[in-house]
């Protein structure tokens, strides 16, 4: 790949190249390395995520929890146990907070979230007053008011559950008064979260929890940005401005962005020295660092399957969801969890099958006891079935398990090629 003006265009394979390097799926990261072991990966695991920046939180666990499945998108059979103490283990590496969606950073990036925790106390001070919007009545006039959650902190660290319960039964989320208000203050800044305990979010006061370095620094909202974009634009590889907005949530409403952030947004471009550039087939111009363009592919790709949530093609409020995966891959990778199983075009939780740079295929996995399920396959390309059984091998060994059946199969008439294949 060799420099281009940036009147001129990239072409999308070029595009698509950009992105895989920066994402870390052309080759594995630290690949001079031997592939990491369950015991020695913890090194892999957070370069990984210093190279994302950020990796998406979710509940659902189906061939594992989405965290895990990053980075063994990336790295292979890493050890799971390896992956979560390298997220939450002591001292601390990472935090939690809310990026496009609730995600682990490095921990580095705390200062520069700031932003966000000073908006999101101007958006409650609003409120409080009568503003508008989300009412915090519920858990203003309950037992946990913020001034005894402070208190209860000021103790020691806590979970949701030595509050009285994260769940009453009320709202989207059943969150209990307890649960609600914590959250709040989570998301102003007053508490924390770098370790989890059985799934649960320990949470703890910044002066205990952080470094006192990372405490001291205060940043303005134009140092935020230009932190935050630059970041966005290395693990985007190359992205329009709705793409390096969409990476952090940099202008989503409801997370608390400033009412100026696009005009931070493209100040922070600018001041980035990002390069302006037309993609092929692309609608709007897109950005790029310089140093991208120096850069030559190598000839290895990872085949692997990226959970919904991987940072390659997960889904965002802006731009709209699966928006970028369409321009990059042609690809759509609809979430299904919440649709009536017989109207799910894919499966419950369907995975993309990375091959050679592309994304080829669909599976939706399951584990019954020590067999790996793929309950639907689909493949957009006929010849991906040597590369679908190389995944479903490697991640059946990854889960330990020892067999594989697949189930219904889309193109039919290339379910006795799979079946052929993974055994």
């Amino acid at each position: 790949m060799t420099p281009h003006d940036s009147t001129e265009e990239i072409s999308a394979d070029e595009a698509r190249l950009l992105a895989l390097r920066a994402q870390g799926l052309l080759a594995r990261v630290g690949a001079d390395r031997d592939p990491p072991s369950p015991s020695d990966g913890g090194a892999d695991v957070l370069a990984m995520l210093h190279q994302v920046s950020a990796v998406q939180l979710d509940t659902i666990s189906v061939l594992a929890r989405s965290h895990e499945l990053v980075a063994y998108a990336r790295l292979g059979p890493v050890g799971r146990k390896t992956v979560e103490q390298t997220y939450w283990g002591e001292p601390a590496l990472t935090f939690e907070y809310l990026g496009h969606a609730g995600c682990i950073f490095p921990l580095e990036m705390w200062p520069y979230f700031a932003f966000r925790r000073r908006a999101m106390q101007r958006r409650l001070g609003e409120r409080l007053s009568g503003g508008s919007g989300f009412s915090v009545d519920r858990w203003r006039t309950g037992a946990a008011t913020f001034d005894e959650l402070r208190a209860r902190l000021r103790e020691g660290p806590v979970t949701a559950s030595d509050l009285g319960g994260a769940r009453d039964g009320v709202g989207w989320w059943n969150w209990s008064t307890a649960k609600s208000g914590i959250e709040i203050l989570y998301r102003l800044g007053e508490v924390v979260c770098t370790t989890r305990k059985s799934w649960k979010r320990i949470y703890d006061v910044p002066e205990r929890a952080l470094p006192p370095d990372l405490l001291q620094r205060e940043l303005s909202d134009e140092e935020c940005f230009v932190y935050l974009v630059r970041r966005a634009a290395q693990a985007l590889g190359v992205g329009t401005k709705r793409d390096i907005a969409a990476y952090f949530g940099l202008t989503t409403t409801w997370l608390g962005s400033p009412q100026n952030a696009r005009r931070l947004l493209d100040t922070a471009i600018e001041a980035c020295g990002l390069i302006p550039v037309r993609v092929e087939g692309w609608k709007e111009m897109a950005f790029l660092e310089p140093a991208a363009l120096a850069w030559d592919a190598p000839a290895e790709h990872r085949t692997t399957l990226l959970s919904p949530f991987d940072s390659l093609i997960w889904r965002g409020p802006v731009p709209p969801e699966g928006e970028r995966t369409q321009r990059l891959f042609g690809f759509s990778l609809p979430f299904e969890p919440y649709v009536p199983r017989e109207r799910r075009a894919h499966g419950y939780f369907s995975m993309a099958l990375l091959a050679e740079g592309r994304l080829v295929g669909h599976v939706d996995p399951a584990r019954e006891g020590r067999t790996l399920v793929a309950r639907a396959v689909s493949l957009d390309d006929a010849s991906a079935v040597d590369a679908l059984a190389a995944a479903l091998r490697e991640a059946a060994a990854w889960v330990g398990c020892d067999a594989i059946r697949v189930e219904r199969v889309e193109p039919p008439t290339v379910a006795n090629e799979i079946i052929r294949a993974i055994s």
